[in-house]
């Protein structure tokens, strides 16, 4: 039976609050693990949005992964089509791509391996070891953009 709405998962109020944590210490030149601050238009306001996401390098190439889903950030991205990555004053403007889903295999399977610890409690049971199958079947929830640096 098909979903009426896109998977998405609101973060629960200590989420939310970590989420800020780690933004702030991201705009101030601390990055955990490789964490960063995004920023990215927003679609309805302009006004640029920002919230810490895990950047992820896979084969070279990097790109940024929704655990949550279909969020705000994913929405304005894929109007936007571009955004910034910023760890203190060190900014990485970037253009964003997002992935089919059949395309998605080896970078969810990486980037769970990365950051299952953090992320496996957004992706209903679906895990590294997972199959093939089961990760391609979880692809639709959790958008994956290329990015590429601009400048």
């Amino acid at each position: 039976m098909p979903q009426s709405q896109p998977y998405y998962l609101q973060g629960s109020p200590m989420a939310i609050r970590l989420n800020n944590i780690i933004g702030w210490l991201a705009r101030h030149g601390f990055s955990l693990m490789g964490s960063a601050e995004l920023s990215v238009r927003g679609r309805k306001s302009g006004q640029m949005q920002r919230i810490p996401v895990n950047p992820h390098t896979h084969d070279g190439a990097q790109y940024l992964v929704s655990a949550r889903g279909h969020s705000q950030w994913v929405r304005n991205m894929r109007s936007a089509g571009q955004g910034e990555l910023k760890v203190g004053r060190k900014v990485r403007r970037f253009t964003a791509a997002e992935l089919p889903d059949d395309e998605k295999l080896l970078v969810l399977r990486t980037y769970l391996e990365r950051w299952g610890w953090e992320v496996n409690q957004y992706f209903k049971g679906v895990t590294a070891k997972s199959s093939d199958e089961e990760l391609l079947a979880a692809a639709p929830d959790h958008p994956v953009f290329r990015i590429t640096v601009t400048g």
